[in-house]
């Protein structure tokens, strides 16, 4: 699709706005929208002004004039809209130079696939992510010098089985999922299957394929909705729109979706296990004669994932609630090794098919809560210096890590235990990522500052509700 095509399509939809969608550094969607008129062939290429000063990460305030270029080749009409509104993703560029702007989560996706071309190694990644989710029917929070405190519920949550229903119109039915229980059951156990179905139409209409959609492990409404996979750039824009449409769709039926990775104690938290395969001319290079049918340059890509794993999850596992899922002994996989179908390791090759074409990895210590145009670019940029610089990933562990002992274990290395020691990994482990300018060393510390300030200095300020239950008495 091109500018012509883009405005004949807004035509023939009778559209009377235009929502240019961005997004920030730490990985939130923003829009701007304008009347139908002001979108012309020349906004392609002159693109909208605005303000980045008050965005998170972003410019200062000496810096903030910036530019949204509008991506021609992704075009759809909101299905959240009262009036007849298509949306375009947009690049941030700076206004005198019409480069990428350096923070801007976009370009480096779009620099990390030219930079894979230049290689002459590949010229398309393929990525599949499988974000999962909570859907709640309320949610409360408050954060006050003297309180601090949050709730949850879910009809389906096990904490509801002794519920009274007290006459109200909302009896108790029992039917509730039991803690860790919750993989794919039916109805009525499955109480989201309708609006399971209802996202995936709407995910249709926007032009995203689902391929399957079902409840996850964990009580109180975990659900995955898997989406066919596509090269990086267009895969980072299908998960902002597929966000988007899961929140908004949730809302309009009285509930709310939440990607956050461990919003529920005591049960399975919410991951974002990352499939990637290299392709060019066509032709997947991944599939060969070595271990689980694999090449050795897929090999290659598995030991430069491994090598950098500590750093990559400051950008995969972004939030200090990711690490309450990356827990040793727990659901998440921490330990860097790698395996034919034991989702226990960090690095897995699915084996379901022995198509070449069906041959990837699978990353699996991402959540859903990463930037996702910074986490695929720096994965392909971790698994492009593994080839460049033929990195063995050693041996494969296929057992099931959890039951290892402690002598079988001592050799095989951990990702960080928390978002802190993640960035210090980042610090001292980040020139891969440099390789042909798609990230910057400014950007880089621009991540790490804004989420020392931002994040781990707030909850290193608080003190948490459980520690009056641990120190009170004292």
């Amino acid at each position: 699709m091109n500018a012509k095509h883009v405005l004949n399509y807004a035509a023939d939809q009778g559209a009377k706005f235009v929502s240019i969608r961005f997004t920030d550094l730490p990985g939130a969607w923003h829009h701007l929208s304008y009347p139908i008129e002001q979108l012309t062939e020349d906004s392609f290429e002159e693109g909208f002004g605005f303000d980045a000063s008050s965005l998170r990460g972003w410019a200062h305030i000496h810096e903030s004039d910036m530019l949204l270029i509008p991506d021609p080749t992704r075009c759809w009409v909101d299905p959240f809209a009262e009036e007849p509104t298509i949306c375009l993703i947009a690049n941030v560029v700076e206004p005198m130079t019409k480069e990428g702007y350096g923070f801007d989560p976009r370009s480096v996706a779009v620099r990390a696939e030219s930079y894979l071309k230049f290689t002459g190694l590949a010229d398309t990644i393929y990525v599949g992510p499988e974000a999962e989710f909570f859907v709640f029917d309320e949610v409360f929070y408050h954060n006050d010098q003297q309180g601090a405190g949050y709730s949850i519920n879910s009809e389906e949550g096990h904490w509801n089985t002794g519920r009274n229903g007290n006459g109200n119109g909302n009896p108790n039915m029992g039917m509730h999922i039991r803690p860790k229980e919750g993989y794919v059951p039916v109805a009525p156990m499955d109480t989201l299957i309708d609006l399971r179905n209802v996202i995936s139409m709407i995910l249709a209409d926007v032009g995203i394929h689902v391929e399957c959609h079902h409840h996850e492990v964990a009580t109180a409404g975990q659900c995955e909705i898997d989406f066919r996979f596509s090269n990086l750039l267009h895969t980072a824009d299908n998960l902002m729109l597929f966000k988007y449409i899961v929140k908004n769709a949730a809302y309009a039926h009285g509930k709310t979706a939440t990607f956050m990775p461990k919003p529920l104690y005591g049960d399975n938290g919410s991951g974002m296990h990352c499939h990637q395969s290299l392709w060019k001319d066509g032709e997947p290079l991944f599939a060969g004669d070595q271990y689980a049918g694999l090449s050795e340059m897929a090999k290659f890509y598995i030991g430069g994932l491994l090598k950098h794993a500590p750093a990559l999850i400051a950008f995969a596992a972004p939030t200090t609630n990711s690490y309450k899922r990356l827990v040793p002994g727990f659901e998440a996989p921490v330990n860097l090794a790698y395996s034919a179908r034991n989702r226990s390791a960090a690095v897995r090759i699915p084996m379901f098919s022995q198509s070449p074409k069906a041959k990837r990895l699978e990353f699996r210590p991402p959540d859903p809560s990463c930037n996702p145009y910074i986490t695929f670019a720096a994965l392909l940029m971790a698994g492009l210096d593994g080839v460049q610089n033929r990195i063995d990933p050693g041996e494969p562990l296929d057992k099931d890590i959890y039951d290892l002992s402690p002598e079988e274990l001592k050799d095989v290395p951990n990702l960080p235990g928390t978002l802190d020691e993640a960035l210090k990994a980042l610090e001292s482990d980040h020139e891969f990522l440099l390789k042909g300018d798609v990230f910057s060393t400014e950007m880089i510390d621009r991540w790490i500052k804004y989420k020392r300030e931002n994040e781990i200095q707030p909850m290193r300020l608080r003190p948490h509700p459980m520690e009056f239950s641990m120190y009170y008495d004292v």
